[in-house]
This record gives C-alpha cells, structure tokens and sequence, in this order.
C-alpha cells in the first residue's frame, strides 16, 4: 500500500478562492443553446422556454459564473441579432460551426436565465468581424441606464434596469487560423487595447479579459502572450487560458499527468504576465481567467465537429464522459485550488450536451455525465481559503513526465464557517493509499462528511438508462481523531473529506 502525509496549517495560506473558478460556458454551438437550457417545447420548459430539468442540474453543480455566447460563434456574431422582438430577428449562417442561427435566444433571454440560475454573467464581444465602436454599443445597451440610443433601444425591448454586467473578454482564441478574422498578436493587441479603452470610458466598473493562446501547443504560445500584454497590460485585468485534455493514446496513467500539464501552463502565464510588469516596473498584477477548460477529444472530427447540412442545432462536440475523464476534471480543479493566488475565474466548456457535464435528449430527460460529480463537490465544498500544504507522496513515470506524485491534494479552510475541505486524488492505478492528513491550528475537528468517487471500470460512463453508474457514494473507510484525518484511498479514486469544529 502506498503511504502519503499532508501537512495543512491554517497560517500558511496560498489565496482566498474566487468563488468564479466554478464558472462555465453556454455558446451557440450545437445543442448547447436549443435543446440544452432552451428548448420552449419541452415538457419541462417554463415560461421563457427554459428547461427546468437543465436549470435544477446548474444549481445542483453549482455554476457561479457563465461565459456567453462564444466561443468561436462571437468571431463572427452580431449582437443585434438577438435582441428585440423575436419575429423579427434575423436567422444567419454561422460559419463557426457550420449551423444556421436562429437568433430566438439573446442577450436578454440569457440575463433571464442567469438570474433563474442564479449565476454571473461573463460576456464576450466580437473582435473577428467586428471592433471597439460594437463592443462599445453593446455594452452601453447592456449597462447605461437611460437617455442614450443603445440604452433607450434595450428599453424598449423591455428591460428597463441595466444588466449590469461587469465581466467582459475581448474576443475569443484570436491566434486561431480557424477563427473567423484572426489576428496577429501585435493586430490584436492594438484592438483590443483600443476596445479595453472605449469599454472602460463606458463603465469603468467592468473587469476585462484579454485572449491568452488558444492552447498551451500554439506554435506562438509565449510570444502571443507576451506582446499582447505588453500592448494592453495598463487597460485589462485578465488574460485567457485555454486547454482541453486528451487521451488518443488510451493510457491512463499518461492520461492523468495531463494535470501537470496545466500546473505548469499556469505557472508559464503568471511568469509572462509578471516579466511585462517587470519591464513596466508594476506592482500590479494580471490575473488568470481559464475560461474554457475540459476533457475533449473524441467528439473532435468530421460531422461531430461541423455541421455538414447548415442545421439549426445539430449535435456537435457531445463527447460521453468516462470515470477515467472525471479523475482528471477533478486534478484540474485541484490545481486552480492551488494557484487561487493567480486563477480567479475559469469556465468548464461547456454547460449542456456539448462537452458539458450535463446531458440532454431533445425532448426527453436531462443526466449528469461523470464529470459532474468532482466539479458539483469542488464548487460546493471548496469555498474559502487554499492553504499552502506540505505533501510528502510516492510517485510514478509516465509519458514525459517523471516523477508524477501519486497524490494530488487541495486543502481549503474557511475561518468563517470553521470547515476545511480536503480534497484527494490517488492517481495510482494498481495501488491503495495510506493517507494521513495533519490539520494544524484549526481546532479539534469532527468529520462531518467523507465522500468516494471510484468505479472498477475507468470507462465506465453515464447515459439515459444509467443514469448514476458513476456516482458518489459514502468513503467507506475514513476516521478524525482531533486533527489527524486518516482514510485509505482505493486506486484511481476521487475523495472528499469535510471537516467542521468539533462540539
């Protein structure tokens, strides 16, 4: 059996978590939109057409933040399209996907939603097709009272308040030979820096995410980053991170040091971003927004990628999640946990059927895929302070990687409440661990909850008629005794221990 001891000292801190790390992503791609969290004529759809099954899901998997409505559908989206009386709406090819658009569901109708949700909004405006002077109106329709065109047009489509939003990304993965008008990092820093310039004249409130690299393997990956930061590093507050896990090699051990991958893509973009303050002599401090993240390579080819008929809603990108996928969503979110200091938002790509956690059928029953248990866990009991933990573990080798530690761990304390969540991923294959876990300068504690998320098969998923073959259950063998926690971990599993202050 293998042995791994955590040290967990409430003093030694990393960050508060940002509660937008839980965030997700709804585009007008696939049945992610029609069919996914509208679908008017569904038997379970209220009075704005929303599916309340898929509204009961996005509480339940506890989404704080929502980005909208692309994705590389906003490269080439005219925000006007959807708004207004829906009889006159425009219905468009969209060249992103390969769809028509129908343009039944806006900006107004997703507000609705997310306050049926009870989530945030975050936006993206199109910087492809378009520039600063759209982005301006859509954000003066959206935030400015009254009194102006765009303002008084929002009005008299019904909503009289402002939206209010204040999380806003100036285009999306605009490296990307497949985005519709990419651009050069030097073209792109310059309108995005102008866009930042009109925004902020417009709402100085809002916060503003620049476009990272589309992916970590981008073959400017570093140098884009860099120049477009150095030409809008004193008029935004976020850069971008992208990355989508695969396992084409179908190993998963290799599979699982993925994780690692993204610790060190985060740590590569905290060092860029921090050498252009540098060179400015800055004390401040860009954040990281990884704003569409997950598992996806299956679904990722032919007619699963673009529609081949111009169709309304077809089904594109609707991977099938495995158990094996959901160990590795769950060392994802482990590793934002412990860099709180730099992540404060990121967003699982995406929501609903397409690579999203929950599952539709047009017309019938909604499920949650396998990934939804590790993100619903995360979201629900990783709320307060990451802790900076001392790991002592074994490792293994795989892929290119070395000395992976067997155990990835999170721990995080909420002084308010007096919980503390630890959160543990054997990555082993073959072998049980020993753990010990040592929560210092808390208080005595009581175990007030221990969940186990395994399954003998890693490819285990969950579909319309099994609906919970993978599901969270109670840990079978975990006990606290003051502040020693101790739990054997079965191989390949997903475990959280929550702790309260003891009577």
């Amino acid at each position: 059996m293998l042995k791994a001891r955590v040290i967990a000292d409430a003093d030694f801190t990393i960050s508060a978590v940002d509660p937008r790390i839980y965030g997700s992503f709804v585009e007008h791609l696939g049945r992610c939109v029609y069919g996914g969290i509208y679908e008017p004529d569904h038997e379970m759809a209220d009075e704005n057409g929303f599916r309340q099954d898929v509204l009961d899901l996005t509480t339940e998997l506890g989404v704080s933040i929502v980005r909208y409505p692309g994705g590389n559908f906003v490269s080439g989206y005219n925000w006007e399209d959807g708004v207004g009386p829906k009889e006159d709406r425009p219905v468009r090819l969209d060249l992103a996907w390969g769809s028509t658009e129908t343009n039944q569901f806006g900006t107004n109708e997703f507000m609705v939603w997310c306050d049926k949700a009870g989530v945030e909004p975050m936006f993206a405006v199109n910087l492809g097709t378009r520039g600063p002077a759209e982005a301006q109106n859509l954000l003066e329709y959206c935030n400015h009272p009254e009194g102006t065109l765009h303002a008084d047009m929002r009005r008299d489509h019904g909503v009289e308040k402002p939206h209010a939003i204040k999380f806003w990304c100036l285009g999306n993965e605009m490296d990307g030979p497949w985005q519709t008008c990419a651009r050069t990092a030097a073209e792109y820093g310059r309108i995005a820096t102008e866009t930042a310039k009109v925004m902020r004249w417009t709402d100085p409130n809002v916060e503003l995410a620049v476009c990272g690299s589309s992916h970590r393997e981008m073959p400017t990956y570093g140098a884009w980053e860099y120049e477009v930061l150095d030409h809008t590093f004193e008029h935004v507050d976020f850069i971008s991170l992208h990355q989508y896990f695969e396992n084409h090699e179908n190993e998963v051990d290799r599979f699982l040091t993925v994780i690692d991958d993204l610790d060190a893509f985060i740590s590569e973009v905290v060092s860029i971003a921090d050498s252009v303050a540098a060179k400015r002599r800055s004390d401040k401090r860009i954040m990281l927004s990884l704003d569409e993240w997950n598992v996806w390579y299956r679904a990722r080819s032919g007619s699963d990628l673009r529609a081949e008929n111009w169709e309304i809603a077809p089904h594109l990108l609707e991977e099938v999640y495995n158990f094996e996928d959901a160990l590795v969503v769950g060392g994802a979110l482990l590793t934002m946990i412990n860099h709180a200091d730099r992540v404060k938002a990121a967003c699982i790509a995406q929501l609903v059927n397409v690579i999203g956690p929950i599952m539709t059928e047009t017309g019938g029953p909604a499920w949650r895929q396998t990934i939804f248990h590790p993100f619903a866990q995360a979201s629900r009991f990783g709320r307060g302070t990451a802790l900076r933990c001392k790991v002592e573990t074994e490792t293994f080798a795989a892929g290119k990687h070395e000395a992976a530690p067997c155990l990835l761990t999170a721990v995080v304390h909420d002084p308010d409440s007096g919980r503390a969540t630890v959160f543990a991923l054997n990555r082993s294959v073959d072998h049980e661990m020993e753990l010990e876990v040592d929560l210092r300068n808390m208080g005595p504690r009581a175990l007030d909850e221990a969940i186990e998320l395994h399954h003998e098969d890693i490819k285990a998923i969950n579909d319309r008629d099994t609906p919970d073959r993978v599901a969270p259950h109670a840990h079978p063998d975990a006990e606290l005794e003051w502040q020693a926690l101790r739990a054997t971990l079965k191989p390949l599993s997903w475990n959280v221990f929550v702790t309260g202050a003891a009577p």
